[in-house]
């Protein structure tokens, strides 16, 4: 995402604007946490007719809400002081049954704005809490961490196109409440539910950093100021940085964290490439492995089509498991649905990616450009400046979404020019300069 004002953005909600996201999107578990303080704006009614949109194009969402501007309305509202807003320190007795009053009253509203939309929801009951407990000394209290999240529960709502509404109050074995950080709800929801992503919504426009708005980092350049720098945050997003950090590294692809107060601000920044907050994000390759023996016989199976179409050369089980080593994988649900192959030779300067392929069912979905940019990055990682590919069909895509260019026979380290000649393929010489 680029630094842009809203304005500038395409409205997303034309649909050229959305058509080529929702291949990606599709079926995929979105985690919404919205602050009390949205809900409580004028701009919240707008907001569910965002979410209306995504449930539309069949993205599964969870909603998630915050009870901080509720929590300090009713202590004013009733002169009764609080131990804690935002479910981070010690919860007595008194903020607790204020908690669960604002709670009550935040998720009633909720339910009947999305009512009021054709929207069915219901307020689930799936969280296990436990205590926080004795931290550095101090107790807690009423303070509690998930411990436990009842997926099925979650998953047979969604299935029956109900969106699950999750509030800040927890349960223990014995029944007993309380009081949960939304934060850190929404990060364990995202990360129990395989979401796609995980979406805070809140007053600020994104995350900023030394008063500066970023409009994307990543996960591990902001763990590392965490780490060594936390008070460089804002502290009103601080937590939510903390969390997105866990979820990433727990699986999350993506962290949005949003103004929620702004028009169509949740499309803006889900159907657009500017976006319109901050993208926290995390190895764009984590689905990419490196091979091992027990791939040989699929990646085999995979590239055999291929082969057979003139798209790839052949290799044979015994010349993949030789070089096993030089091959990668593209899992879903732990199966490869895409394979790779990156010979290197940093002494002389270069190395070449070959035996890409995509099983066609995930075609056009963004993978085998995943794969490149692993291979490309693994080549720089070593010193590597120049990466080719010899392709005789697919080179449009080595050029157009990619960004190689074409080169000649001449393009080829002498190394690598005799073999060239002897395949007599014909292929389409490609390079990119790392």
């Amino acid at each position: 995402m680029s630094d842009v004002s809203p304005d500038a953005v395409v409205n997303p909600t034309g649909l050229r604007g959305i058509l080529k996201y929702i291949p990606l999107f599709q079926d995929q578990v979105f985690v919404i946490a919205v602050d009390g303080r949205i809900v409580a704006d004028d701009n919240f009614g707008n907001l569910l007719l965002d979410i209306a949109v995504l449930r539309s194009l069949s993205i599964k969402v969870v909603l998630v809400h915050g009870i901080g501007y509720q929590l300090s309305e009713l202590s004013t509202e009733r002169g009764v002081p609080i131990s804690d807003r935002h479910g981070l320190g010690t919860t007595n007795e008194a903020t607790l049954n204020l908690s669960v009053e604002a709670s009550n009253r935040t998720a009633h509203d909720i339910m009947g704005n999305l009512a009021r939309l054709n929207l069915k929801a219901s307020l689930v009951n799936a969280v296990r809490a436990t205590p926080v407990g004795i931290v550095k000394g101090q107790d807690h209290l009423f303070s509690g961490k998930v411990e436990r999240i009842d997926s099925g529960l979650i998953h047979h709502l969604i299935a029956g196109k109900v969106i699950p509404l999750v509030s800040p109050i927890g349960f223990d074995r014995d029944g007993r409440s309380h009081r949960l950080n939304s934060d850190h709800l929404a990060t364990e929801l995202a990360i129990t539910l395989k979401a796609a992503k995980l979406i805070f919504l809140s007053p600020l426009p994104g995350l900023s950093i030394e008063e500066t708005l970023h409009r994307q980092i990543a996960m591990e350049d902001l763990r590392e100021i965490v780490e060594h720098g936390p008070e460089r945050i804002e502290e009103n997003t601080r937590s939510k940085a903390i969390h997105a950090i866990k979820a990433i590294e727990s699986g999350t692809p993506r962290v949005h964290i949003l103004n929620g107060q702004l028009p169509e601000g949740l499309l803006q920044e889900i159907f657009s490439n500017e976006g319109v907050g901050t993208l926290i994000y995390g190895n764009d390759y984590q689905q990419v492995r490196r091979a091992t023996s027990l791939d040989v016989r699929a990646i085999h199976n995979l590239t055999r089509n291929a082969v057979k179409r003139e798209e790839l050369v052949h290799r044979s089980l015994q010349s993949i498991e030789a070089n096993i080593d030089d091959f990668f994988v593209f899992e879903v649900d732990e199966n490869p649905v895409a394979c790779a192959a990156l010979t290197e030779h940093p002494e002389e300067g270069w190395a070449e990616l070959a035996s890409l392929y995509v099983m066609p069912f995930y075609q056009h979905t963004g993978i085998g450009k995943r794969m490149v940019e692993f291979a490309c990055r693994e080549a720089k990682r070593k010193g590597i400046p120049r990466i080719i590919a010899l392709s005789t069909q697919s080179y449009r895509f080595f050029t157009s979404v990619c960004g190689f260019r074409e080169g000649d026979r001449e393009t080829l380290h002498p190394s690598r020019r005799e073999s060239y000649d002897t395949a007599k393929r014909n292929s389409k010489v490609l390079y990119r300069d790392l």
